[in-house]
């Protein structure tokens, strides 16, 4: 190994090809994360300060815009320092702090959204049951599970990335610290880890995607019994915002990390990866906002008492 330097730090490429669109580049996403954390924090607060919204499916809403939140901001902060910077580098140590809390709130959320289509399969098919089934304690039980096996499932693939020999090429073709670029420049084997990885994107995308598809047939099923056009567009109502995040969230991750040859398409990925880390936490609000009449009706509400509070001032 004496023809190999030791790699103590890393460079991320970005989006260095688009040199010239930089500064519009920065402001855009810019724009985007702030927009992001404002509308998923106004869904937070409206959740904590009106009892209209302390119901279950709020609870994992605001759960879900918590995690979404942060989500972008382990990526996205990073990013627009380095459109403005000459100077790309990360330390491994910065890179394993960065992947591990993607990965982690990235599995959160795919079990988050597992457990609130299995609100939604109870609350349709179940509704008698809906009180006993889905009270206060058992709601902070799944929450809690979905937080702590998300961190903790990806605590054992992190340890073993920093046993790993780093020698020769330093350069991250990507915006943050991917599991497959950073592999790539392993001079160790990574095969283990790399099917481990696999079998995580296998558990918390596909395994979960399942449990949500198996909820909403047997929804539909509930619902297409419903006598009446109006109780069957209401039950669906309920559903559409989640159903929507679903496709958005889960068509990217499975686009990335769950096919074949994942590690071939850099340019493709990084696009795509844009929809996981800045696009879809960015829309999420938006979605649960306009579908959702008691939503639009709180937050009605509670601009018109700011503007009253305002003019009485």
């Amino acid at each position: 190994m004496s023809n190999f330097s030791v790699v103590r730090e890393f460079v991320l490429l970005g989006f260095s090809q688009l040199h010239e669109f930089q500064i519009l580049l920065f402001a855009f996403i810019l724009l985007i994360y702030v927009l992001t954390v404002l509308g998923n924090l106004a869904i937070i607060t409206l959740t904590c300060l009106d009892s209209r919204l302390h119901s279950p499916m709020y609870f994992f809403l605001c759960n879900f815009s918590l995690v979404e939140m942060l989500v972008t901001s382990t990526v996205v902060p990073r990013m627009l320092a380095d459109l403005l910077s000459t100077h790309k580098t990360m330390s491994l140590a910065e890179c394993l702090t960065q992947s591990f809390f993607y990965f982690s709130l990235g599995s959160t959320t795919f079990l988050i959204l597992t457990v609130m289509a299995f609100d939604r399969y109870v609350a349709i098919c179940r509704p008698l049951h809906y009180p006993t089934v889905m009270n206060g304690p058992v709601c902070v039980k799944l929450v809690v599970v979905c937080w702590v096996v998300g961190f903790l499932s990806i605590v054992s693939p992190t340890l073993q990335k920093t046993q790993l020999w780093f020698c020769g090429s330093n350069v991250i073709d990507h915006y943050f610290c991917d599991s497959a670029p950073l592999l790539k420049l392993s001079c160790s084997d990574t095969h283990h880890i790399e099917l481990m990885d696999f079998f995580l994107s296998l558990l918390f995308v596909l395994s979960t995607m399942l449990l949500i598809v198996v909820s909403y047939v047997l929804i539909a099923a509930a619902v297409l019994h419903i006598p009446s056009s109006s109780g069957r567009q209401k039950a669906f109502s309920t559903c559409t915002s989640h159903l929507t995040v679903v496709l958005l969230g889960y068509g990217s991750a499975i686009f990335i990390y769950v096919r074949p040859g994942k590690g071939h398409s850099t340019q493709l990925n990084k696009v795509v990866a844009l929809m996981t880390a800045v696009v879809t936490p960015f829309l999420n609000p938006f979605i649960f906002t306009f579908r959702n009449e008691k939503v639009k009706e709180v937050l009605k509400d509670m601009s018109t008492r700011i503007l009253l509070s305002d003019s009485a001032a």
